[in-house]
């Protein structure tokens, strides 16, 4: 297939589309434009069932304890689960654990936004700042950049070390009317204890000690630490051992997005992760979305030998889509060790990257439309925006259309005709695309697009057989980073750092 054609693939089959496309509700996976036939595709389906997709599938959904190196579970769909649904972990059902958390929350949020809960002293919440970090940071910030209204509270994210991004936020919020939602599981993680608590003086020295309970909430397990922060009882949400930090948006974690879109349009979003869940368990492999967007990415990354998976949404509400898509992806897939520990047979994460589509294609598209590099691409489109104007109506999506024609058919020598520039305005073409179309971005589309990638990633685990659910890697940059602070603390010495610690000193010390 590597001297083949995409073009000529549509030549021999007109009617390509028609069976290059699956449908899932409001949802289509046209992946025509890969550079894939008939027999790739039926060797790609025999290699699900030789790794034993359907067994590995029913563990994850049965609570088993898919994350071996950590022991756990990894059960992030039963908290879009409804009281009918069963799951459980160690034979102990979590639904009803779950369905109250959840209650607890979307309590919490609406009593925010009616204004019945009030800062101390007595002005409603006009301002939510999300305080978190990969996980905590990015899921929230999807789900209310999308579905965000002119109803909502508005929402601040905060999750850098430097304390800049924390100080621009204060400017621009006043005090009395701001509530704080603090993310983290452990209530230890660095970078957004430091910002908690920076933010905690702030509040104290406009309001004074007495407003912190009435100006945080939190989503931990550590409840001595939340004492000693000063959370209220009632402003204190759960979350467990068994949700991994980058499929956590459907828990207490997603507070933030429930406060900012509603307790209605959060279920809905649920409901559509839920529906998701269901087509994953009970489509044949060959109609399965998440199965076939696996297959795909492992056809480009071991048997065309790609390295670089662009995602390019053409709908600004989905902007921060390939950012949360680089966590969910990279710290997933990004292993070199297989379950059993031995090394990895193939290759395994591509580089996940990509902005939203219309600014892409004025920068670096440039190097995929006439660069060296071996990308392939998915083109995320919505066919009714909700911000629909009608002189902008199809202008994105006539965009994204002719970028994937771009990239598929490029542009010969031929066609560019005879001048002394000729091959500079030449594009080899011959790029795999795929076109992921939602009908509208709504609550339920938002849920069921995020859960269709989480499913793909778990697919490509077990056609890798690796642990998509550990981070052994992260834990390592924190661990080296309590070090260095400490070097640079004056702490500790260090021959190893000493050049740049010294550096750093110096100029600190101006």
């Amino acid at each position: 297939m590597r001297g083949r054609r995409i073009d000529d693939l549509f030549a021999a089959d007109p009617e390509r589309y028609e069976h290059y496309a699956l449908r899932h509700n409001n949802l289509l996976l046209d992946f025509s434009r890969q550079l894939l036939d008939d027999e790739a595709q039926r060797e790609l389906l025999a290699l699900v069932d030789e790794c034993n997709l359907g067994h590995r599938i029913a563990d994850l959904f049965d609570g088993e304890r898919v994350n071996n190196t950590e022991n756990r579970a990894a059960l992030h769909m039963a908290l879009r689960a409804d009281e009918d649904a069963s799951f459980a972990v160690d034979d102990a059902s979590v639904v009803d654990d779950v369905l109250a958390e959840r209650e607890h929350c979307f309590a919490f949020a609406e009593a925010v936004r009616s204004g019945e809960r009030t800062g101390y002293t007595g002005e409603a919440f006009t301002d939510i700042v999300n305080i978190g970090i990969g996980g905590s940071h990015l899921g929230p910030q999807l789900a209310v950049d999308a579905l965000f209204n002119e109803d909502s509270p508005r929402c601040h994210f905060v999750s850098g070390a430097g304390g800049q991004q924390l100080l621009n936020t204060l400017s621009r919020i006043d005090a009395a009317s701001t509530l704080f939602v603090v993310c983290s599981k452990t209530f230890t993680t660095q970078e957004t204890m430091l910002n908690a608590g920076a933010a905690r003086e702030w509040l104290q020295s406009e309001l004074g000690p007495e407003a912190v309970g009435d100006h945080f909430a939190a989503v931990s397990v550590n409840s001595e630490a939340m004492d000693q922060f000063g959370i209220a009882d009632d402003a204190r949400f759960a979350i467990w051992n068994w949700v991994g930090g980058r499929y956590s948006l459907w828990s207490a974690i997603g507070l933030t997005a429930m406060i900012a879109i509603g307790a209605d349009a959060f279920q809905e979003m649920l409901d559509g992760a839920q529906e998701m869940d269901r087509h994953f368990r009970g489509a044949a492999w060959a109609d399965n979305l998440p199965v076939m967007l696996a297959l795909i990415d492992l056809w480009n990354r071991n048997c065309l030998r790609m390295n670089s998976h662009a995602f390019l949404p053409y709908e600004r509400r989905l902007q921060f889509f390939p950012e949360y898509l680089q966590q969910l992806e990279m710290e997933s897939l990004g292993k070199s060790v297989q379950r059993d520990g031995k090394p990895v047979e193939n290759a395994t994460s591509p580089v996940v990257w990509g902005t939203h589509g219309s600014n892409a294609q004025h920068s670096y598209m440039q190097a995929l439309h006439q660069g060296t590099l071996k990308v392939f691409v998915d083109f995320i489109g919505v066919a009714i925006s909700p911000d629909d104007v009608e002189a902008y109506r199809n202008v994105a999506l006539a965009n994204m259309l002719a970028q994937a024609e771009a990239l598929r058919s490029g542009r010969s020598l031929q066609e560019v005709g005879d001048s002394e520039i000729a091959l500079h305005r030449v594009q080899p073409g011959n790029v795999p695309s795929s076109v992921i179309l939602l009908k509208r971005v709504t609550p339920a589309a938002l849920g069921s697009l995020v859960a269709l990638y989480e499913h793909k990633v778990y697919v490509l685990s077990v056609l890798w057989d690796i642990n998509p659910f550990d981070q052994w890697g992260v834990e390592l940059g924190k661990t080296l980073a309590n070090k260095y602070e400490a070097l640079l603390n004056d702490e500790i010495t260090s021959t190893e750092a000493a050049g740049i610690v010294a550096q750093i000193r110096e100029w600190q010390d101006d």
